[in-house]
C-alpha cells in the first residue's frame, strides 16, 4: 500500500453534488432579526420620546422633548389619505408629513424588494417573529391546511378592499383635506399613545388571543389580518425581484419550505411569484444545492444575497433624508395647537 508523503497536502472534504458546507448557512436569518431588532429599538426609543412630548403638553412636566415625526409610521389610515391628496393636488400632507414618507418608502419597497418592509423593518413583524419563535421552542407551531390556509389569506384583502373604497373611492378631496386639518387627525397620534398606555379590555383580549394564534400559526396577524401587509404583496407582484428555483437542481427536501416564515411553498414553483413573499432570503440560504435557489432581477442575473437587506436599509433611508432635507418630515402643527388639544384628545372622536 502505497504511504502518504508528509509534504503532500491533506485531502480535502468533497462536497457531493453541489451541495453546500455546513458553514454556508444559519447567517441571513440571524442578519434579518437583528435589522428588525434595531428598528424596533427605534420605534420604542421614539415612543419614550413622544411620551415625554404628550406629558409636556398636557402640563405633566416641564422638560420639553421634541416631538418625533418617526411616530406618525403608526398611522397608516392618515398616510393613505395623504397619498391619494397628494396625487390629485400635488400638495404634501402638513399634519403627519413623516407618515406620508415612510407610507411612500414601504411602497417602493415592494416595488423593487418585494415585501421587504415586512420583512426587515416593521416591528409588528419583528413581534410576530418572536411570537413564532416561542411558538416554535415549544411545539406549539402548526400550518394550516390548505383548504383553510387559502381562505384566510382573503380575509386582510377583503379589510384593504373596505379601507380603499372608503377613503379612494368615497372621499374626494375636499372630504380629505377636512378630514386632514380635523382635531381627530391632529390628536390621533396622542388617541394612538393612551391606545397603548390604557388599552381597554376587550383590547387586552384581542392582543392576547392574536398572540395565542400566533403562537400556533406562525406570523398569524401578518397572513391573514394586516391590510397594510396585503397593500404591500399587491405591489410586490409587479417587482423585478423573485426567488427562483432550478428545479434540475432541486433536491425535494423541502428545507426552503420549512425555514420560510410565511409557509410558501417553494418547492412547487420554478418563480416564487407570491404576494407573501417577504424577502427574508432564509430559503436561498437555507437550501443545501449551490444555485438551486436564489434571488433573481427581470434580467436573470442572481442578486448578492447580502446586498439584499443593505438595499433595503438604503431605500428606507433614502426617503426619510429626502423627506427631511426637503421639508416634509416635521409637522407644521404648532406647539401651542398640541397643548391646547392632548388634554382633551381621549375625548375626541372620529369626525
Amino acid at each position: 500500500m502505497r504511504q502518504a508523503n508528509a509534504c503532500e497536502p491533506l485531502a480535502q472534504p468533497v462536497v457531493s453534488q453541489g451541495r453546500k458546507s455546513v458553514r454556508d448557512f444559519a447567517t441571513i436569518s440571524r442578519l434579518r432579526r437583528t435589522v428588525q431588532a434595531a428598528f424596533a429599538l427605534l420605534c420604542l426609543l421614539s415612543g419614550y420620546r413622544f411620551w415625554q412630548f404628550y406629558r409636556w403638553a398636557i402640563g405633566q412636566s416641564n422638560a420639553y422633548v421634541a416631538r418625533p415625526p418617526s411616530v406618525e409610521g403608526f398611522l397608516p389610515i392618515s398616510a393613505l389619505l395623504g397619498l391619494k391628496r397628494f396625487v390629485i393636488t400635488g400638495r404634501w400632507d402638513e399634519v403627519h408629513p413623516a407618515g406620508l414618507a415612510i407610507f411612500l418608502s414601504a411602497l417602493a419597497l415592494a416595488l423593487l424588494l418585494r415585501k421587504s418592509f415586512c420583512g426587515w423593518i416593521c416591528p409588528v413583524g419583528f413581534a410576530s417573529n418572536i411570537a413564532g419563535r416561542l411558538g416554535r421552542a415549544w411545539h406549539f407551531d402548526r400550518q394550516l391546511p390548505e383548504w383553510l390556509d387559502y381562505p384566510l389569506l382573503g380575509a386582510k384583502y377583503l379589510i384593504l378592499v373596505f379601507f380603499c373604497y372608503v377613503i379612494l373611492w368615497e372621499m374626494d378631496v375636499p372630504r380629505i383635506e377636512a378630514f386632514v386639518y380635523s382635531r381627530y387627525n391632529q390628536v390621533v397620534d396622542a388617541k394612538m399613545l393612551l391606545f397603548f398606555l390604557h388599552p381597554s379590555l376587550w383590547t387586552l383580549r384581542v392582543l392576547s388571543v392574536l398572540f395565542l394564534l400566533s403562537l400556533v400559526v406562525r406570523n398569524f396577524w401578518c397572513r391573514y389580518l394586516c391590510p397594510y401587509g396585503a397593500l404591500l404583496g399587491l405591489g410586490a407582484l409587479l417587482g423585478p425581484v423573485q426567488v427562483r428555483r432550478d428545479a434540475s437542481l432541486c433536491l425535494h427536501c423541502k428545507e426552503c419550505e420549512r425555514v420560510c416564515p410565511v409557509s410558501i411553498r417553494i418547492s412547487r414553483h420554478r418563480i416564487a411569484r407570491h404576494p407573501e413573499c417577504i424577502g427574508c432570503a432564509e430559503c436561498v440560504e437555507a437550501c443545501p444545492r449551490s444555485a438551486c435557489l436564489s434571488l433573481k432581477g427581470f434580467t436573470g442575473k442572481s442578486l448578492p444575497l447580502y446586498a439584499f437587506p443593505i438595499a433595503v436599509v438604503g431605500v428606507f433611508c433614502l426617503f426619510w433624508i429626502v423627506a427631511l432635507s426637503t421639508g416634509h418630515w416635521h409637522t407644521v402643527v404648532p406647539l401651542e395647537v398640541f397643548r391646547r388639544l392632548y388634554p382633551e384628545a381621549s375625548l375626541v372622536a372620529h369626525p
